[in-house]
């Protein structure tokens, strides 16, 4: 088996996919690259394949109807080999020495038959134009190099995982049956928050393994492009309130993570809508809020009454405006967007 799979999720990725790719191969017979065309319309498919012709031993290219990002994740994880699994969306890649610490760590588990059930790292906004690159670390709440459990977890408020952060031990995604929806932007909350309860045993490597580039116009974390999409925002945080709400957890301490998971979700809808403005816009967010309510009221008091949902639903201009101002400090300080 291989170590490590990776899954590329492609859309129209021929100007920048290559970029990704070469800075997986280096992890050799290691990996496999699993680069899934989701129905692109430009060069993606004959990269795909061209690559697949060069190294047949570690890649293999798969091409589907386009499903949209969940989907092609799907699709992916239908040829998934490697004892452990990782997303790297097509306009992102690896540091090459983070990359290789990672490998070597996968391998000792396996070697030492101590499997961990995530492995994370932190990640480095390349934010297009930017000087300096913000380095999302974890040191400050997580035990480092270390087999860890969800007790030793200390995030502070507004601080969780992202995909970009994590590589799952691929028996738990199959074993979950891990079915994201179609044609939907933003599932990877879903990705990493509905295999949470499956997740006993952590380990922590401070480096700097993924590169997130933001700053197309058209990437789906643009700003303008998520208020035009918050409709799947708002699909993709309903279905995590739903799942918050049915599954059974017994650690309290995996609970109250995947309370504040849903909670900065949450507040991360609220303000788009919020910053919208319309009358359409403030309905949503109280359907939203409603919504929780509904399905939980347990977490919908614990959500209402903490400091971001006390922010979002401040009455009236002057507390829109104080939340709008409020997510555009967060927004310098954390670097995104």
């Amino acid at each position: 088996m291989k170590i490590l799979s990776l899954i590329v999720p492609c859309y129209n990725s021929a100007d920048y996919m290559e970029r990704c790719i070469n800075s997986l191969l280096l992890g050799k017979e290691a990996v496999e690259i699993i680069i899934v065309d989701d129905g692109s319309k430009d060069r993606t498919a004959e990269i795909a394949d061209h690559y697949a012709n060069y190294f047949p031993e570690i890649i293999k290219t798969i091409h589907q109807e386009n499903g949209g990002h969940g989907q092609a994740i799907n699709t992916g994880m239908e040829y998934v080999t490697g004892h452990y699994v990782k997303v790297v969306d097509s306009d992102d890649w690896l540091e090459a020495n983070a990359y290789q610490q990672v490998l070597q760590k996968l391998t000792d588990t396996i070697q030492n038959n101590s499997p961990i059930d995530m492995l994370i790292s932190n990640y480095v906004y390349e934010k297009q134009g930017a000087k300096n690159k913000k380095i999302i670390s974890y040191e400050s709440f997580l035990p480092v190099d270390q087999v860890f459990s969800w007790e030793d977890v200390r995030f502070p408020l507004g601080k969780y995982l992202l995909m970009h952060s994590v590589i799952y031990r691929s028996s738990i995604l199959k074993e979950l049956s891990l079915n994201l929806p179609q044609h939907t932007f933003y599932v990877d909350n879903l990705y990493i928050f509905q295999p949470l309860p499956l997740v006993k045993n952590m380990h922590y490597l401070n480096v700097n393994l993924y590169r997130y580039f933001i700053g197309r116009e058209d990437q789906s974390v643009n700003e303008q492009v998520m208020i035009k999409r918050i409709d799947q925002q708002l699909a993709v945080n309903k279905r995590m309130v739903t799942f918050y709400s049915d599954v059974q957890v017994e650690d309290e301490s995996l609970l109250k993570y995947m309370q504040r998971y849903v909670e900065i979700i949450t507040t991360v809808s609220s303000i788009f809508l919020i910053k919208e403005g319309s009358s359409d816009s403030m309905h949503k967010k109280q359907e939203l809020w409603e919504f929780i309510r509904k399905s939980d009221p347990v977490l919908y008091r614990r959500l209402r009454r903490g400091l971001f949902g006390l922010g979002v639903n401040l009455p009236g201009k002057l507390g829109r405006k104080t939340a709008i101002g409020a997510y555009q400090i967060a927004k310098r300080f954390y670097g995104f967007n």
